[in-house]
């Protein structure tokens, strides 16, 4: 007997901005070919808005652009604006993984990221904004637009891109770590980072019900054949699993806390008596959270399944952290989901009733 498909998880929308030529799109087009097969839709610069087959040849999407007013995508557009383009992506027909809106190098970041936080299309997520930074032309970059240090503040991950053609790379990276907050940092040369650090490398019509944890690794080995030792693969992970739930006021207070540099968590969570029908589907990005209840596949095992990915992470002290977060207690404290509740996006319309 089948078992049933899983509801779809709402589709990430990330942010790709930087100033002008800091290899946004050079970094755009690492991830086509680098997407493993997942499917990605893009709105790019001018707002073009297009559906792109990852495995498709990337040089096709500068000609697919289509161009908008001024040219400023947070100008362009409105919140309500912006869900039409999101909605003709987001089809559930067009099989799309994740969004990437390649903004504009005049635009501003924060209206960006407040239209997708007011965004009312229900199946969308914010996934995070990614700044690129030109590495060899940062100084003069930031002594002539001051507003980039506002810019890397409001960051959830920043690729200082372009290390092989600066002179103190190492300089520019730690310069750029005192003025991110909490944000990870990665190295890179022509905008090659993993494709991890935002999306998920598999198609999802093949991710039915469980959490691969052998993406990341699939992932390293097949970066490792084309590109041994370049800074892209400068990035950790951790991949959790615990027959044991996890008390939710100790996983909050963990969230809470996250540390610097900690880019990504997603996963399944086993609040054991707190919510015996559902798990929660955990999506963390930078500082963003939101849960997601949804009933137990029938027949499985109840496991916590959690993979964090950053830059420059602790593992050994993230994994303790997590495993003292589990609590094998019979009984639920009355109070003790509140915290969780709080990052439940229309928690009754998805049936959550924990015990």
């Amino acid at each position: 007997m089948s078992q049933p498909s899983p509801k779809p998880q709402q589709i990430p929308v990330v942010v790709l901005a930087g100033f002008l030529g800091s290899g946004k799109t050079t970094l755009l087009n690492h991830l086509l070919h680098r997407s493993g097969g997942s499917r990605i839709g893009a709105l790019v610069n001018d707002f073009g808005a297009i559906e792109i087959d990852a495995m498709a040849v990337a040089g096709a999407l500068g000609d697919s652009t289509v161009s908008l007013g001024n040219g400023c995508l947070c100008c362009a557009v409105d919140a309500s604006e912006l869900d039409q383009y999101l909605e003709r992506l987001a089809e559930p027909g067009l099989g799309i993984d994740v969004i990437v809106i390649e903004a504009s190098g005049l635009a501003e970041p924060q209206e960006l990221v407040r239209m997708l936080l007011a965004s009312e299309h229900p199946g969308v997520v914010y996934g995070g904004l990614v700044e690129v930074v030109d590495a060899a032309e940062f100084d003069d970059t930031r002594a002539r637009h001051p507003e980039i240090d506002r810019h890397l503040a409001l960051a959830d991950l920043v690729v200082v891109n372009k290390l092989d053609r600066a002179a103190d790379g190492e300089r520019v990276l730690g310069l750029v770590r005192t003025l991110v907050d909490r944000a990870a940092v990665v190295p890179a040369t022509y905008g090659r980072i993993d494709p991890e650090f935002l999306f998920d490398c598999r198609p999802s019509e093949e991710r039915i019900g469980q959490l691969s944890f052998d993406d990341l690794h699939e992932a390293d080995r097949h970066e490792e054949g084309d590109h041994a030792g370049h800074l892209h693969a400068a990035y950790d992970s951790l991949s959790f699993v615990s027959p044991v739930p996890l008390d939710p006021r100790r996983l909050m207070t963990f969230l809470d806390s996250r540390p610097e540099g900690l880019y990504r968590i997603k996963g399944y969570v086993d609040f054991g008596p707190y919510d015996v029908r559902n798990r929660y589907a955990v999506h963390a990005v930078g500082r963003f959270l939101r849960f997601y209840p949804e009933p137990w596949p029938a027949g499985g095992e109840r496991l916590t399944q959690l993979v964090l990915i950053g830059s420059g992470i602790d593992s050994a002290a993230l994994e303790k952290e997590l495993k003292a977060s589990t609590s094998d207690a019979p009984h639920a404290d009355e109070h003790g989901m509140w915290g969780v509740l709080r990052y439940v996006r229309d928690s009754e319309e998805q049936g959550a009733d924990p015990a």
